[in-house]
């Protein structure tokens, strides 16, 4: 048998190969405390699965949904509104997403040729650089350095790379640096699109996650932003429907009408129940985006604290359900740190190698467990010996 060559690109994916380790060590009765992956483990708001619920025991609901309900569109355009100051063409700017995941690997789809370039940052989320390259896209990496408050700088892209490009992948509040990006840099990314004509892809999905009293908006908010592109917003991380698979692109009509084009011939929509929840999620008691805010602030706060207090310096992460932290000094390598922290502590984390050159000698955790968890991880660190 031949397969096509684009798979030479992929391995197992890394949140897949880390889970096979974490079900090896588990068979040999060992446990594993696990901050590898961003699977939320806070439920839906109770209005939010009763929705749900109630959807589900009506068999017409079981039918292809094929495209999004009037409702859903209509409520995620007043969920915009409200919550970001943006208005939106419910039936032009918004389509439905099977998660953002699924969107950002069909997006470019969309947007490229074969050979065509997309700017990615770097680190970045996997399917970030991975949707485009199953597009046939070259990449070009743009780098999020520590000493620039991890942002990209426009004016590092060379001018024969920036003619070039189609397609710019930029994502703030970041995954995995947790970075956030003041009103400015908006401001220059839309110049820098218009300037060379390149669509912007925004995905922001956590921008709930925000802490320390600090807020965050829409890059669609901005002057110019619905001209040169479209943002991806999730409902995964801050209303719990991470399993149920539904997220949003909205803005610039025409790439929002090629995506909801595409989708036609790939999906028959989310499931109608889905639908539902979705929007009780977003039009009903906005109190549980709240609690769940706070919920990973004091996570966070137990995780750096108990770290730093044990020896490894972890800085607070700004926002994000992540925290990017550098791997301790007498480490050369995140993937041996990482493996060596599962085998000796039973702390299972991913490797900032994961997320792109710019990512190696950190690790990323993710702030999927209870305090009470993340203490006993703590402690695991601590009586390992791998900090000595």
């Amino acid at each position: 048998m031949e397969f096509a060559k684009r798979m030479e690109h992929f391995g197992t994916g890394i949140f897949s190969a880390l889970a096979e380790k974490k079900a090896k060590r588990l068979r040999q009765g060992r446990d594993v405390i696990d901050f590898s992956v961003g699977a939320p483990n806070i439920p839906p708001a109770p209005h939010v699965i009763e929705a749900l619920a109630e959807a589900a025991k009506d068999g017409h609901n079981y039918l292809y949904a094929l495209r999004d309900t009037d409702e859903l569109r209509e409520a995620a355009a007043q969920w915009y509104e409200r919550r970001y100051g943006v208005v939106l063409d419910p039936f032009k700017e918004i389509v439905s997403l099977l998660g953002s995941q699924e969107g950002l690997a069909h997006l470019a789809m969309t947007i490229v040729n074969e050979g065509d370039t997309v700017l990615v940052p770097d680190p970045c989320y996997p399917i970030f650089a991975d949707g485009p390259v199953l597009a046939g896209a070259k990449l070009y990496y743009m780098p999020q350095r520590k000493e620039n408050g991890y942002l990209i700088n426009f004016h590092e892209i060379p001018e024969d790379v920036a003619r070039r490009a189609k397609l710019m992948v930029v994502s703030y509040p970041n995954n995995p640096t947790t970075a956030m990006a003041p009103d400015s840099f908006y401001e220059e990314l839309i110049a820098f699109a218009k300037k060379y004509d390149i669509i912007v892809l925004h995905d922001n999905a956590y921008s709930e996650l925000v802490f320390d009293g600090a807020s965050c908006g829409s890059f669609l908010r901005f002057p110019g932003a619905k001209d040169v592109g479209v943002e991806f917003n999730s409902l995964s991380k801050t209303y719990g429907l991470a399993g149920a698979r539904v997220g949003f692109c909205l803005g610039n009509p025409r790439v929002v009408g090629m995506l909801d084009t595409l989708k036609s011939n790939i999906d028959y929509g989310i499931f109608l129940p889905v639908q539902k929840a979705a929007v009780a999620a977003i039009t009903g008691d906005q109190s549980c985006v709240e609690t769940t805010r706070m919920a990973y602030q004091r996570r966070r706060d137990i995780l750096c604290e108990g770290l730093t207090s044990i020896g490894w310096k972890v800085e607070k992460c700004a926002a994000t359900m992540f925290v990017w932290a550098e791997i301790p000094e007498k480490f050369t390598s995140s993937d041996q740190f990482a493996m060596e922290l599962l085998e000796r502590a039973g702390v299972l984390v991913t490797p900032g190698s994961a997320f792109g050159p710019s990512g190696e000698g950190h690790v990323r955790m993710a702030l999927v467990q209870d305090g009470d968890v993340i203490e006993k991880a703590v402690r695991a660190i601590r009586d390992s010996g791998i900090l000595d």
